[in-house]
């Protein structure tokens, strides 16, 4: 992808998950209270994630290297900004997940644990202030949507040029010939 494909993504990522400039500064103002427990939200979530016989396979041998990129992901999400530069990374994230050959929907499982670990925690940290809870709660789950939303978009690309190799091989177009035509179809 390109910075102006990166920028797309971006734009209707925010778009769809809701994220705005008030969710981003809750996210940032939350980040001294939930920092402390980033840790333990990790390693809660992998605990969970190896108890999943699929997924036990993608973890083992990895536990700690996992665990450490996990918590700085975490302190990105508290931290921002959600610009193009985090856009790109949720991508690659996203696209090593491809590449490891991670089914799809251990993205979303995986997102969806998270979100529930980070609930519970911030239902402790508000628990005395409901409308500060929600206002929490709904940043986290627009960002976290957001960045699912990118990380899943490496799976779609990546499906599409395993449709593209086929078409090449199945006509026997170059792949030289096939660019120069949608090159000059954009035009």
């Amino acid at each position: 992808m390109d910075d102006r494909e990166y920028e797309q993504l971006l734009q209707y990522a925010k778009q769809f998950s809701g994220v705005t400039e008030d969710m981003e500064n809750t996210l940032q103002g939350l980040y001294e209270r939930v920092k402390p427990h980033m840790a333990e939200v990790t390693d809660s979530f992998y605990t969970v994630l190896l108890d999943i016989p699929k997924a036990e396979p993608f973890l083992i041998d990895r536990l700690d290297a996992l665990k450490e990129t996990h918590n700085r992901w975490m302190e990105s999400v508290f931290s921002g900004p959600f610009e193009l530069d985090y856009v790109k990374a949720m991508y690659r994230v996203g696209d090593v997940h491809v590449k490891a050959e991670l089914p799809v929907e251990f993205m979303a499982g995986s997102m969806a644990l998270i979100t529930t670990r980070l609930h519970q925690l911030l239902g402790t940290i508000f628990k005395d202030e409901p409308e500060k809870l929600i206002e929490s709660v709904s940043a986290v789950n627009s960002i976290l949507g957001f960045t699912l939303m990118v990380m899943q978009q490496s799976y779609e690309s990546s499906r599409l040029a395993e449709e593209l190799e086929k078409f090449l091989k199945i006509t026997g177009m170059s792949r030289t010939l096939f660019d120069n035509l949608a090159s000059a179809y954009k035009e």
